[in-house]
């Protein structure tokens, strides 16, 4: 198993670095300046502007400005904003926020998914199961700005069991409505990948060994059936948390939510280039860290995935 882990940990670097790199590229290598275009068409003397590039060394190569970059965040020091904030104080207070939000979410999410993915493959051709299927369809087919101002009405103005906006008030309890409306979003699909998965198990030739040996039906379908049904679904479930961290966005503008996608909005408006690359690359990490932990919950659903060479 410490084998395993290693290799994991291994092939984590280049993808860090490659992906790094490409959003480096890809944002200060784009044409413009992003120095001239923070004061649009009132430009200060030249001088002022060599002043900040050579600040965020944007007078040098661009090779020379991404190791620069990757020594900085090997430090912790992700760099400041074109108006002098720190990148990692604003981390520190928006990054919290986000991650609370994307873990209501997929916990919402990943029990719904579970329950009722689970129950329309056992009841496979019934009423529930083709209710269920429609209702999936609906919530794939709604757009997320159109659901959430649909539960920020129905829900918090007209029947009143959340607030409509969360503000600075940011705690557990205060982000459920956005989390609902991000873990309905993402559902769906989920339930329907646990459903079909859960259908292919329960043909296979392991499962009528089971109970033809005598093993009663609440012992096969938790241990045999599910267990192995949930590996498509711990992958599916690490993939809509990278989503929801990344994009909640549009539901964080919509209940003004203190978040991560709030800011990094805000900082592509503002043309904020070192922030925008700072918040993505956190992005790229949590993706990495998360994609190890669904290699590791692999190598503990099923034992045979730690031997591959």
């Amino acid at each position: 198993m410490a084998t395993y882990i290693l290799r994991r940990i291994l092939q984590l670097i280049p993808v860090f670095i490659g992906a790094t790199a490409l959003i480096y590229f890809m944002v200060f290598g784009m044409p413009g300046d992003p120095v001239a275009a923070l004061f649009g068409d009132k430009q200060p003397p030249p001088a002022v502007l060599e002043q900040i590039r050579a600040r965020y060394m944007l007078d040098q190569p661009l090779i020379v400005q991404y190791f620069h970059y990757l020594m900085g965040i090997l430090r912790l020091d992700f760099g400041t904003t074109f108006s002098g904030q720190s990148v990692i104080e604003i981390l520190g207070r928006t990054f919290p926020v986000t991650l609370r939000l994307a873990t209501l979410a997929i916990v919402i999410a990943f029990v719904l998914s579970i329950v009722i993915g689970a129950t329309s493959a056992l009841l496979k051709g019934t009423w529930y199961d083709h209710f269920q299927l429609v209702i999936a369809l609906i919530f794939i087919a709604v757009p997320i700005f159109v659901l959430a101002f649909l539960a920020q009405y129905f829900l918090a103005v007209r029947l009143e069991w959340f607030r409509p906006t969360v503000g600075a008030q940011n705690g557990w309890g205060d982000l459920w409505l956005p989390a609902l409306v991000l873990g309905f979003s993402v559902y769906a699909a989920s339930m329907r990948l646990t459903r079909s998965s859960m259908i292919e198990s329960l043909g296979q030739d392991w499962v009528r060994t089971a109970y033809s040996k005598g093993l009663p039906r609440r012992r096969v379908i938790p241990v045999h059936v599910l267990r192995n049904s949930l590996i498509p679904m711990v992958t599916d479930t690490a993939t809509n948390f990278g989503i929801l961290m990344v994009g909640a966005t549009v539901t964080e503008g919509i209940f003004n939510v203190p978040g991560v996608g709030n800011q990094l909005f805000m900082a592509v408006t503002k043309h904020e280039t070192p922030t925008v690359v700072s918040f993505v690359t956190v992005f790229v990490v949590v993706y990495v860290l998360v994609n190890l932990l669904v290699d590791l919950l692999y190598g503990l659903l099923d034992p045979r995935i730690r031997y591959v060479k």
